[in-house]
């Protein structure tokens, strides 16, 4: 029956979080929730709070007790959450006293034993658009947050959840592992990492050989694997369904606007869909190289910005 998904992103992470929705989900919203028929993992996204699998579809409270009074449990004890996040305006907002109420007028009608402490599945019950939804619910792992202990750090190294959020803009599919990924300017390969730990398919490049050994430390330190290689974008000769390109910018090696289109010049001949990250917008260069941007947002955190721009 679809699934519901609600978001929660920090300050200046907004306009990267509806980009990242409009990637995985075909569209986005400010109401911070959302209702579709796309099968995500709650755990993939940094700004996926929650997400209820619907199996109960109803018009009042009471109707969605009676469906779920012929739910077969098979025995095993049950949870059920009022969701918090939904789409009421604050004039029809549902009070604590309430929502326990509505808690046990569903609960009240289910086969089986409710538990608090240690249930077996957990529910959620929310209303959404006018009606009522009840499934299995589900809460984000925030497995990114352990990913920010790596054993190698890298100073100019992108943060955890902006990386995480455009790896899943560079292969949005429900299946992270359908499309090919490269990131040809990996540093220390926290895009890596992010894009291992979802399921995607990515190999990493860089022209530092101080960084991709450390990229190839933090991605064995979380267990996983893949290809770091030794080299610019030049050298790249096989062809990807999807490029990360982490512009150099003048921190640590020192390049000029001719190379930094030389990099773009590559991205566009390795990759049909290319993610641009910079400090600042390059339309221009972009277009300049045959890219059309598809997509952008401006994601910050105190003096940190960066621009993210799809290009195809």
């Amino acid at each position: 029956m679809g699934f519901l998904y609600t978001f929660n992103a920090q300050e200046g992470e907004q306009a990267l979080l509806r980009m990242e929705m409009r990637a995985l989900f075909g569209e986005d919203t400010s109401a911070g929730i959302l209702l579709s028929d796309r099968d995500i993992d709650v755990s993939r996204s940094p700004f996926v709070k929650e997400r209820v699998e619907i199996v109960i579809e109803g018009g009042s409270v009471s109707e969605i007790a009676e469906q779920a009074s012929r739910l077969n449990l098979e025995g095993r004890k049950f949870l059920i959450r009022y969701l918090k996040r939904n789409d009421l305006a604050p004039a029809d907002k549902i009070e604590y006293d309430e929502q326990r109420d509505i808690e046990r007028t569903v609960a009240r009608r289910m086969r089986g034993m409710a538990s608090v402490r240690q249930p077996d599945v957990i529910y959620a019950i929310v209303p959404y658009g006018g009606r009522w939804f009840f499934g299995v619910y589900a809460r984000n792992a925030a497995l990114w947050r352990d990913h920010m202990r790596r054993p190698s750090p890298y100073s100019i190294a992108l943060p955890t959840r902006l990386a995480r959020a455009v790896v899943n803009i560079a292969a949005p599919d429900e299946d992270p592992s359908a499309r090919k990924v490269i990131d040809p300017c990996c540093g220390s390969g926290t895009t890596l990492v992010e894009a291992l730990s979802i399921g995607a398919r990515i190999s990493g490049r860089d022209i530092n050989p101080l960084v991709t050994t450390g990229a190839r430390a933090n991605i064995a330190h979380f267990g996983y694997s893949c290809e770091v290689t030794l080299g610019d974008i030049a050298g790249v000769t096989e062809h990807y369904d999807s490029a990360i390109i982490d512009l150099p910018y003048n921190h640590v090696t020192k390049i000029t606007p001719e190379s930094q289109r030389d990099i773009l010049l590559h991205a566009r001949r390795i990759a049909d869909r290319v993610v641009v990250l910079s400090i600042a917008a390059i339309d221009e260069l972009l277009a300049g190289v045959g890219f059309t941007i598809a997509d952008r947002c401006v994601w910050s955190k105190g003096t940190f910005e960066r621009h993210v721009m799809l290009c195809e």
